[in-house]
């Protein structure tokens, strides 16, 4: 969580509450109100070049996630689907699209979607480390590519900008603007995306993350106003405990915004007592989503602590945090859910591709 660097070593490190988002009838509307069959019937027109395969009949769930909860907003603290009811969303990120765009294929997310159960699909885009900046156009169409495939398996989409490097967000908000606008303007009539503006800041001050949040949310407003927006949150997205704060500056001075809600990440063979009574604390006075955590040490490295994990889960459950864990790649650490070397093979259900964290949480998921 606190250390990222090339796949090759490691994951993405890791009150005025805001009130529900204006609700259009508008073709989210429809889609959200459309019904339980297939999931196809669902999708917003493919644009050319990023079509999606075709998903498999949905016949193991009577609805799909999207289906089922439609435009997802906030309401108070928590997330809800189109009918005000609150949910949790449960499922997995990808690692960076860099290293392992191999690990988000038809047959993998058929499994993510199908075996797993899985309600939502991170999509990592790194802005740095050989990620975004090295090629605009191609890496936002290939996170379009996995958006519309989530989509197509009835998944919702977390469209992650994966800042890590330089840690102040605002280094690269030229390029979230860019980033953004295109993401708003594909998505703005289909309800299952979130917008997920800072994977994880560190070494800048929370205002200087809520002004980036500020500059960038009217960018995605612009184009897509209903959308729930992700704002990263200090140190490693910690609420500030990484660096010695906790969530009262959030609480004391929170994005002047609508609809959105603030990240947690933990990793929990690292991130003790401390860092489960912020989750607490902070889902107390704000909206929160876990939109990465791992079973290991903040580098997703070493032993799982799956008694430590269940604290956090448990935790969850009881409050409707909803959670994506990292991550969904073979890489060799402990934290990659696969096997090294499933992402060149075709199979990937059920539990013999998986290591002892992906048994662990595709359990979860599936429960």
């Amino acid at each position: 969580m606190h250390q990222r660097s090339t796949p090759p070593t490691s994951p993405t490190e890791a009150t005025a509450a805001p009130t529900a988002g204006r609700r259009r009838f508008t073709r989210k509307a429809l889609l959200a109100a459309s019904a339980l069959g297939v999931v196809t019937a669902l999708l917003t027109p493919v644009q050319a070049g990023a079509a999606p395969a075709p998903a498999e009949p949905a016949t193991a769930r009577a609805a799909t996630p999207l289906a089922a909860n439609g435009q997802l907003r906030v309401c108070g603290l928590q997330l809800c689907n189109a009918s005000g009811q609150a949910i949790a969303l449960n499922g997995m990120s990808t690692h960076g699209t860099q290293w392992y765009a191999q690990c988000v294929t038809d047959g993998s997310l058929n499994a993510l979607a199908q075996d797993w159960r899985a309600d939502v699909l991170r999509v990592s885009t790194y802005v740095q480390e050989g990620g975004y900046e090295t090629d605009p156009a191609g890496f936002t169409a290939r996170a379009q590519k996995f958006i519309d495939a989530a989509h197509a398996r009835g998944m919702y989409a977390v469209i992650d900008w994966h800042m890590l490097t330089p840690g102040d967000p605002n280094a690269n908000l030229d390029r979230a603007k860019t980033f953004f606008t295109a993401m708003a303007k594909r998505y703005k009539d289909h309800p299952g995306v979130l917008y997920e503006i800072a994977n994880e800041p560190s070494g800048v001050s929370w205002s200087a993350i809520k002004s980036y949040s500020e500059q960038i949310i009217p960018v995605i407003r612009a184009q897509d106003p209903d959308a729930v927006v992700l704002v990263g949150t200090r140190a490693w997205s910690s609420f500030g405990v990484s660096e010695g704060s906790n969530e009262s500056e959030v609480v004391n001075n929170p994005v002047r915004a609508s609809n959105i809600m603030y990240t947690f990440h933990f990793y929990a063979a690292s991130h003790r007592e401390a860092y489960l009574a912020t989750l607490d604390r902070a889902s107390d006075r704000l909206p929160v989503f876990v939109t990465e955590f791992g079973t290991q040490n903040y580098a997703g490295e070493g032993a799982n602590d799956f008694a430590m994990s269940q604290r956090y889960l448990d935790l969850m459950k009881r409050k409707k945090i909803s959670w994506t864990n990292w991550n969904y790649s073979d890489d060799h650490r402990s934290g990659a859910v696969f096997k090294t070397g499933t992402c060149s093979g075709t199979n990937w259900t059920g539990t013999g591709v998986l290591k002892e964290a992906g048994v662990w949480i595709r359990e979860r998921i599936r429960q």
